[in-house]
């Protein structure tokens, strides 16, 4: 299977040969016609359907927080990303900063309504939300260089000086610290002032509210899915959806995750790295499709192994469709992709190790 290099020359040979014969894929841009090459390789490979969830939030894009990250929407484009395929057993590649956790719940539900068995894919990183995703599946497969994240809630306050995001337990955190210190001595009131007027009403009882849906939704998941089997799931479930969603303990929401880390909780993780084929056609998929970022307008992908896609853009559109001639295929960006050489494929580079 090619490198990210190799997929890039070949990418560059498509877009000559689409400029000779523009309809030589039914309308599809090179980007398309590469990336729905290797999601049907995939599935073939492994005989089950294969779904793409995937933004571009790495790409330094100027696009909103809705197109990049995890929301309602998206469930319409699950919808449609899984209306033609009739396989029970799913490979989600997930490639996100995380999102709304009620989308994700709506996701999850929806998805274990079309499928018995699936396999989350994490080629770089899901965070957040998507790392609860993540937690509902039956298994996951995880490079060395691959990560999760917290699982513990983010607010978006507004402040004088503009919104500021912090998690939940930070907020409650500094409440508390203030009443400390404004009961320690009262003149360290004019301090906090300016800061507490952006604790709008309710705010620190929804901090409790989200803290406590993420734990439950995810301790639901793993008891009902990956522990199944486990004559202790419900306690262990309890005891990894804390340790997912502990702000203490990690000090950070963006905190990386390893496959190590996952797997002291009992979380059922497959190495990307056992199977070298396997390996080289799930990689294939990614780097294809962080060319269709690099290439396109396209933000957000949700796409099966058949071509049926939604597909959002930095000009706010929606493109919904097969792999079939006559149908929107990924808006293009006006500069074409740059061609560079191929270095050694992994092939070339494990004789080396």
């Amino acid at each position: 299977m090619p490198t990210w290099g190799e997929l890039l020359k070949e990418l560059g040979t498509l877009t000559e040969s689409l400029a000779e014969r523009p309809d030589e894929f039914g309308g599809q841009s090179a980007p398309d016609v590469l990336r729905r090459k290797y999601l049907r390789d995939l599935s073939k490979r492994t005989n089950r359907a294969t779904i793409v969830y995937a933004t571009s939030w790495m790409e330094g894009k100027p696009a909103s927080a809705e197109q990049l990250t995890i929301n309602l929407a998206d469930v319409q484009g699950f919808m449609e990303a899984a209306s033609n395929l009739e396989e029970r057993e799913l490979d989600l590649f997930l490639h996100s900063p995380g999102g709304s956790a009620e989308a994700a719940e709506s996701i999850v539900e929806y998805l274990r309504t079309r499928f018995d068995h699936i396999r989350v894919i994490v080629p770089v990183a899901a965070m957040s939300a998507a790392t609860m995703v993540a937690l509902a599946a039956d298994e996951i497969v995880m490079g060395a260089h691959s990560q999760l994240g917290p699982i513990d809630p983010q607010f978006t306050i507004i402040t004088p000086e503009g919104p500021r995001s912090a998690p939940a337990q930070a907020i409650k955190d500094q409440f508390e610290m203030a009443k400390a210190q404004c009961s320690a001595d009262p003149r360290n009131i004019v301090a906090w002032t300016p800061i507490l007027r952006s604790y709008v009403p309710g705010l620190l009882a929804q901090c409790d509210h989200q803290e406590q849906l993420a734990k439950t939704v995810v301790a639901r998941w793993l008891e009902r899915y990956m522990f199944a089997s486990r004559d202790d799931a419900a306690d262990k479930a309890q005891a990894a959806a804390r340790w997912f969603s502990d702000f203490s303990g990690f000090g950070s929401h963006s905190r990386r995750v390893s496959r190590d880390d996952a797997r002291s909780q009992d979380i059922a993780i497959v190495d990307l790295e056992a199977d070298d084929e396997l390996q080289d056609a799930m990689l294939s998929v990614y780097h294809a499709v962080t060319h269709t970022f690099g290439a396109t307008a396209a933000t957000k992908i949700i796409e099966n192994h058949k071509g049926r896609a939604f597909i959002q853009s930095l000009q706010q559109a929606v493109l919904v469709g097969p792999n079939q001639p006559g149908q929107p295929t990924t808006p293009q960006l006006p500069t074409p992709p740059a061609q560079g050489q191929p270095g050694p494929n992994r092939a070339q580079r494990r004789r080396k190790r």
